[in-house]
């Protein structure tokens, strides 16, 4: 009777999968931002920011610092268009606005060159333009949001990069992907500009998927994903390239969230570092959802066969420094299973196992960490350097015990 009201207290949990709680109780949300030229990185103040669809019309202009704050927006999904004098006018689509969380933004908007006696026609939005300018063919953009809103994506990148076209999986329990025929293994990945080793739970060394992703989309920006034809920065790469940016936290108030969803327990906390300064910091902890319900006394049918995993993510941003901008990024993740036949035929009355594990005790686990550093400098408006740090660190551990077993099939105890 227990289990049976413990299992449906988890049921009413799971009908609300996502939760997010600020200080107040709000029935509106603040969209905020900064304005930027996407060569040179320089902030861009006087552009024009407006929520489309709003009646009244809802907008403001960016500050000397090419900063904006545009407060009282209804919650749910809304749309922003960021125009300046010179620059393209861009448009960002299902900004997803909550309660608990502010909503900050960084708009990169390119020059405009106008040409006479000539007519140009462009969409609304573009979101086959990736945002490395070095890219020409074989590459776009993704949004946080296409990660949530594809469908079987599970707020994972690889998952749903299934969905483009010359990209498949090679099965449901696994995000490997198969980019135009080529191997998985030939996949990379960068983290703001790091190359980081397999960011998925359960993953062999060499291998670039796993059936978990350690990476949070709640800390993900607007990345790029490449099928071939990588500009030159991109190497060790012979089958894909994701490209993926962190955001920065928000650096005027403090918040926190709360989820529950397929990729586990979640935590998370951002907010600025002193009040009126620009340094943020915005880190996110998970812990497995099977794994959490099964120490609570919960069965599965799966015997000892339950995912064991955690991952910490987190990024310390320090804008505005003389000596320019700084950025700390960490990814990690611990992952385990249990495949015990053992266990199992000594919980049968018989001694027979319910689970036939191929007459082994098998123990897997994959871990993954990596540190990054990352430094900004303006020698000048239309020059800059930028230089990255990084330590990373990975293993994968198998340990098999083979089990005796007599000419029933009763497993000999202790062997």
């Amino acid at each position: 009777m227990k289990k049976s009201n413990l299992l449906l207290l988890f049921v009413t949990i799971f009908a609300v999968s996502t939760f997010g709680f600020g200080q107040n109780t709000e029935y509106s949300q603040t969209i905020r931002g900064t304005v930027i030229d996407k060569l040179t990185q320089v902030t861009l103040p006087g552009a024009t920011v407006i929520v489309l669809n709003t009646n009244p019309l809802i907008g403001t202009t960016s500050d000397i610092n090419g900063e904006f704050r545009i407060e009282n927006i209804g919650l749910g999904r809304q749309n922003i268009q960021v125009s300046f004098v010179g620059y393209t006018t861009r448009t960002i689509s299902n900004l997803n606005l909550t309660s608990g969380r502010q909503t900050v933004v960084t708009v990169e908007l390119e020059e405009l060159i106008l040409k006479l006696d000539e007519v140009v026609i462009t969409a609304s939005q573009e979101k086959d333009r990736p945002i490395n300018k070095m890219a020409t063919v074989s590459a776009r953009s993704f949004t946080v949001e296409e990660t949530e809103r594809f469908a079987g994506s599970l707020g994972d990148p690889s998952r749903m990069a299934a969905n483009y076209a010359g990209v498949s999986m090679t099965n449901d329990s696994r995000n490997d992907i198969i980019i135009r025929g080529n191997s998985p293994i030939g996949v990379l990945w960068r983290l703001d500009g790091v190359e980081i080793p397999n960011p998925n739970h359960f993953g062999a060394i060499g291998t670039t998927g796993g059936p978990v992703s350690m990476l949070n989309n709640n800390l993900l920006s607007n990345s790029d994903f490449f099928t071939s034809a990588f500009p030159a920065e991109y190497g060790n790469a012979m089958s894909g390239v994701f490209d993926l940016n962190m955001r920065s936290g928000n650096n005027q108030k403090r918040e926190y969230v709360g989820q529950i969803g397929f990729n586990g327990f979640e935590l998370g906390a951002e907010g600025p570092f002193k009040k009126g300064g620009k340094g943020s910091y915005i880190a996110n902890y998970r812990y497995s959802t099977l794994g959490l319900m099964s120490a609570m006394g919960l069965e599965f049918g799966v015997g000892t066969a339950i995912p064991q995993y955690q991952d910490l993510t987190f990024k310390i941003d320090l804008p505005g420094t003389k000596w320019g901008r700084f950025s700390l990024i960490g990814l990690g993740g611990l992952s385990y299973i249990e495949l015990y036949e053992s266990k199992e035929a000594e919980a049968d009355d018989n001694g027979d196992s319910n689970y036939d594990y191929g007459g082994v005790d098998l123990d897997y686990g994959s871990d993954m960490g990596v540190l990054g550093l990352s430094h900004l400098y303006f020698l000048s408006k239309n020059t800059r350097i930028q230089s990255f740090l990084s330590v990373q660190a990975t293993r994968a551990t198998t340990q098999i015990d083979s089990l005796l077993f007599d000419e029933k099939g009763t497993l000999i105890p202790n062997s």
